[in-house]
């Protein structure tokens, strides 16, 4: 017999628990959420993540709602699995995360005061090496143990980088980091002259770890600014597909030197803009 919906009265945060205590639910739940685990689930949290951000990027503030509501599902999910197993449940993750804010804010809810906003983001850091030298106290853990392997590898290698440089092992300016890509990539351009492709592919690497100690440098996020310019790209394509489809052509009926041509008029465009 089909059970009604928990109520619509109740708190949201309240009913969306009880939603998924019910899609949970070993005998009335649905099938699909039954069979799912922590490993399973973690490539949707992702997913919504980034459409988070994609919604962002795209000035939708009425789809980022619908959005932020799918990514919170995501922590309610994983927080409804965990205390079926006796682990944890939602009310710890809001604890532990209230608790991280007011610790990591001293100078808001504390006596701490900083001088400038770089000095924040300093006591920030700290704090932060703090509550991981708590956690691996008694190991012999490297300092980079804890940086996710699963981040994106732009930006767990802004993140790696930004480890070393917490204790000195760093580059003293940008202009020194970009001596070093310019390093590797001459030894990128040897290794495609030798025809090596397998050293080529360990150059390439190399370029986008100093890419991104120059984005760390520079106080850029690389998946950023990464994301702004192919949104920059699909704009600009569309521009030659639009003006190929005046001229009845696809592009694959259009050769480079035309598409180049449409191309510059688009960069031209958006310079006078």
């Amino acid at each position: 017999m089909t059970k009604p919906a928990p109520p619509a009265d109740l708190r949201p945060i309240d009913r969306l628990l009880a939603i998924m205590a019910r899609l949970r639910d070993r005998q009335d739940g649905c099938p699909w959420d039954l069979e799912q685990t922590f490993a399973t689930i973690a490539p949707y949290t992702i997913e919504e993540a980034y459409e988070v951000a994609d919604a962002i990027e795209r000035g939708d503030l009425s789809e980022l709602k619908e959005e932020l509501g799918d990514l919170l599902l995501q922590v309610v999910f994983h927080s409804r699995m965990a205390e079926e197993q006796g682990l944890f449940d939602f009310e710890d993750v809001a604890r532990a995360i209230n608790d991280k804010m007011v610790r990591r804010h001293p100078h808001v809810f504390g006596s701490e005061t900083y001088a400038s906003l770089a000095d924040q983001k300093q006591g920030w850091e700290q704090l932060k090496a703090a509550e991981r030298a708590g956690k691996n106290a008694g190991k012999a853990d490297s300092l980079l143990d804890d940086v996710p392997v699963g981040l994106p590898a732009l930006t767990r290698a802004v993140k790696l980088s930004r480890r070393a440089a917490g204790v000195g092992f760093v580059w003293p300016s940008a202009k020194e980091v970009l001596e070093k890509l310019d390093e590797e990539v001459e030894e990128l351009k040897a290794e495609i002259a030798a025809g090596d492709l397998d050293k080529a592919r360990q150059e390439m690497g190399d370029v986008l770890f100093v890419v991104a100690n120059l984005a760390r440098t520079l106080e850029v996020d690389p998946e950023d600014a990464l994301r702004a310019t192919n949104a920059k790209f699909t704009r600009r394509f569309h521009y030659i597909e639009q003006r190929l489809a005046e001229r009845g052509k696809t592009p694959a009926e259009s050769d480079l030197a035309e598409m180049d041509a449409l191309w510059d008029e688009i960069r031209a465009a958006d310079k006078k803009a």
